[in-house]
């Protein structure tokens, strides 16, 4: 009897564990329950492709991928896990609700995001498919429905229209990096019909509209014959895919890290993947590459020069081999033009051998004269083509894209481009040299006056420029920021940065009325001004009781005249004068963030989303100051005060005075000085002076904190917790932390949503720096519902109120007992 139970005792052993099966390599199919170990792999039926882990190049992480099983060298054709690297000891199977995960120790990676029934399995097919089915062999998830850098044959490239998924490449981060890289190729939803590879957010080529054979900027696609691409697009999809015209062949087309995409063709005489084609091929292929009405020119080493009767938009740029901002005419049309006072008509240029410019308009014209009359007519045309086939062309606004081709180029065409009068050579002759001697002599004359006239009046001059006058747009356009030499450089609040003359500003707030104060901090006061042509500004003047002084204002102006983000606030000069020390920034019509977080009027304007747009650009902003600026900055105040609202409510992290430049090999600096607010800086900052880029990721989830619950760290008194972060970890720790959302939204937000950004706030202020996540960690784990984020250890500072501190003034004594280190706070209100 014992001998028969033994099976039975066995099987209910086996269902009390949790135990993993490891699948025999070589299998297709991955099975609920079973793992993948670094050692293991999955391999397609007739043995094409393989799954598993790898470690690119001299990597030491690992990735799930996909590959071909036959080739001497591993082709990854698909990565599970891009941006998160996983150790040595990770597995991957199928758990949960059939998701497909990677896991090792805590952390649990999902690659797959589906809600399926049991009995879930994973099967590599021959085409390099990796496709889950349900029970009911239903196909509840494909790897060809998430594209890597790789287009293998079937796979499609472009949007189901029904789901609005998107189906795209991004190249890898580099050759040893499968990361997402900055280039992506995507279905243009702007331009129908055409693809178009971006350079993060800025159009870097396209391929140019379908016309049911090839797309028109790649017009060897004519006379491919490996590749047989087939364009779909209907009220469902809109898509292209391909299949090699050689059945048995093997090819496939891979967007690299220079953002060229690849097609190849694996040849086994040599063992080797054979170039193809690639596009796009030469520097004038890339979208705008000259920007526009610039010509590009590949015999020539600079590439780009403007059309004629143009000149460089920004000369400072193009010096430093930027053309994307192209050119502007040197004279404006007549045409829609009152300023322009000639009775001489708009004329045009005849561009010979060049190749079209993108996206010319064709009209029913018979004619080349009528053609070039409808053009010059209308104001909007720049320039027109009448081609051999008799079709009038023209294009209106910018032209891009305009090629100088070699003299027996098949493809050069002719094109008229629009110009002023002026810019064509009149019939009058002049005799130069009559008129060339007198003004020379009085060129002279006047040299020797205005010399000796600023030498008189140099004293005089007002020290710096006039304020009213400035032209953001135009400062842009004109490099200016980056030129303007300071009068002063010893008192110069930075040398890349506008100094203005007291009187201006001083004209510019109205004499700093009571009326444009907008708020007052440990620098100053903080007035709003107003230039002549509407704009406003911000005007920050260091009051004379301010422990702030040079020191500060010139570590803010040096700091932010560096740095260009959109989450970041913009100063646009200073004024030096006398005693008088003014910043002038970029007005931000909402104020401080505080002024509506702790407004309990405001707070309802704080929506769950917008609290959730300004939660995850502050984090956007520090990963800029921590790894992408061109300096490395610990911000050390950041606080709901510091952070300022613009019309769209979109945050901006200010007030730089207390910010430190932080070398890249350094891992933590000591100071003697400690600066910042109490309630914001970590315990290691606070008590022993030590301060990292983790500083700024306590004081981040302090501020996310804040931001939930709408409470005040410093000053909580709503439980026995002398803070607000002693009063979450309770809650945690009682499972009851929804508790913690404000009221005003609280029926409006997801609840799963807010415990991960509570946790995560949560594992920003941990005691240690070595167990807070880096600003790049929170983003993702903010942003990526598939991370799955460790659980929290206790919060720095979390003693409980004494009974004594029932009296909120002595629970204020008992709070700033961590001041005895020379704390300096700066504690400034909301501009």
């Amino acid at each position: 009897m014992s001998v028969l139970l033994l099976p039975v005792l066995l099987l209910a052993l086996l269902g009390s564990c949790d135990l993993k099966i490891r699948v025999v390599s070589g299998a297709d199919t991955l099975l609920e329950g079973g793992v993948i170990s670094v050692s293991d792999s999955l391999v397609s039926a007739g043995e094409v492709f393989e799954l598993g882990f790898f470690s690119p190049g001299n990597s030491s992480d690992y990735y799930v991928g996909i590959w071909y099983k036959q080739m001497p060298v591993q082709t990854v054709v698909w990565i599970g896990n891009r941006n998160f690297p996983v150790p040595i000891t990770s597995v991957l199977g199928i758990r949960g609700a059939g998701n497909l995960v990677i896991s090792y120790e805590q952390v649990i990676f999902s690659i797959s995001n589906v809600t399926s029934n049991a009995n879930t399995a994973a099967t590599l097919m021959d085409s390099g498919n990796l496709v889950m089915k349900d029970s009911d062999s239903k196909v509840v998830w494909q790897s060809f429905d998430s594209p890597t850098d790789t287009l293998l044959p079937g796979m499609k490239l472009g949007i189901n229209l029904r789901t609005g998924r998107p189906w795209f490449l991004q190249a890898w981060r580099g050759s040893d990096d499968p990361g997402l890289g900055a280039y992506s190729l995507k279905l243009d939803l702007d331009q129908p019909g055409q693809f178009s590879t971006w350079q993060g957010s800025k159009r870097y080529w396209t391929t140019g509209p379908w016309d049911g054979e090839k797309f028109s900027a790649i017009p060897g696609m004519r006379f491919n014959k490996i590749f047989n691409y087939s364009f779909v697009d209907n009220e469902n999809e809109s898509y292209l895919t391909y299949i090699p015209f050689k059945p048995n062949s093997t090819v496939r087309a891979v967007l690299d890290v220079s953002g060229q995409l690849k097609q190849l063709e694996w040849v086994e005489d040599t063992q080797q993947w054979n170039y193809y084609m690639g596009v796009p091929q030469p520097q004038c292929e890339i979208y705008a590459f000259c920007g526009p009405f610039g010509l590009c020119d590949s015999s020539t080493p600079d590439f780009c020069g403007c059309l004629s009767g143009f000149e460089p938009l920004s000369t400072a740029n193009w010096r430093q081999g930027d053309r994307s901002a192209g050119c502007a005419r040197r004279s404006q049309l007549q045409c829609g033009n009152s300023s322009v006072n000639t009775d001489k008509e708009d004329g045009f240029l005849r561009l010979s051998h060049v190749k079209y410019p993108r996206d010319p308009i064709q009209d029913e014209i018979g004619s080349a004269q009528e053609c070039q009359s409808t053009c010059l007519r209308q104001c909007s045309c720049t320039a027109y083509a009448f081609d051999s086939s008799g079709r009038c062309l023209m294009w209106r606004g910018d032209l891009l894209n305009v090629d100088q081709l070699k003299a027996g180029n098949d493809s050069a065409e002719t094109v008229f481009l629009k110009l002023a009068a002026s810019e064509f050579p009149t019939s009058e002759k002049i005799n130069l040299a009559l008129v060339i001697t007198p003004v020379v002599a009085v060129v002279v004359v006047l040299l020797f006056c205005v010399y000796f006239g600023r030498r008189l009046w140099s004293k005089r001059k007002p020290k710096g420029r006039n304020i009213l006058h400035f032209d953001l747009d135009m400062e842009s356009t004109k490099g200016d920021l980056s030129r303007v030499k300071p009068v002063d450089s010893r008192k110069n609040c930075d040398p890349g940065l506008p100094l203005f003359s007291f009187a201006s500003v001083s004209a510019a707030t109205n004499n700093f009325c009571s009326e444009n104060k907008l708020g007052e901090g440990g620098f100053g006061p903080v007035f709003k001004g107003k230039l002549l042509n509407g704009m406003e500004i911000a005007v920050k003047r260091l009051s004379r009781r301010s422990g702030q002084g040079m020191e500060e204002l010139q570590n803010e102006a040096m700091i932010i005249a560096r740095l260009q983000h959109r989450n970041l606030v913009r100063l646009l000069g200073c004024c030096l004068e006398e005693e008088e020390k003014i910043l002038i920034y970029e007005y931000m019509p909402n104020k401080s963030l505080d002024a509506f977080l702790f407004d309990p009027a405001k707070q309802g304007l704080l929506g769950w989303e917008t609290r959730i747009l300004i939660i995850d650009g502050i984090a956007q902003g520090l990963i800029y100051l921590h790894q992408y600026s061109r300096l490395r900055i610990i911000h050390r105040d950041l606080k709901a005060s510091n952070v300022l609202l613009d019309e769209g409510m979109n945050p901006k992290i200010s007030d730089f005075g207390m910010a430190r430049i932080f070398c890249g090999t350094e891992s933590g600096v000591n100071t003697s000085r400690i600066v910042g607010t109490y309630g914001y800086m970590p315990p290691e900052y606070a008590l022993e002076g030590l301060f990292s880029v983790k500083s700024d990721v306590y004081s981040y989830g302090v501020l996310l904190l804040e931001i939930l619950s709408g409470q005040k760290n410093t000053g909580f008194y709503h439980s026995d917790s002398v803070h607000l972060m002693g009063f979450v970890w309770d809650l945690w720790n009682k499972e009851r932390a929804l508790e913690l959302v404000d009221p005003v939204f609280q029926d409006k937000c997801p609840q799963q949503k807010v415990m991960r950004y509570i946790k995560v706030g949560l594992l920003c202020v941990q005691e240690l720096a070595a167990d807070r996540p880096t600003m790049s960690e929170v983003l993702l784990m903010l942003t990526n519902d598939a991370v799955v984020i460790p659980p929290p250890k206790p919060p720095a500072f979390i003693p409980v109120r004494s009974p004594s501190a029932s009296n909120p003034s002595m629970a204020v004594n008992n709070h700033v007992r961590y001041s005895d280190n020379g704390l300096t706070m700066s504690e400034v209100d909301g501009r």
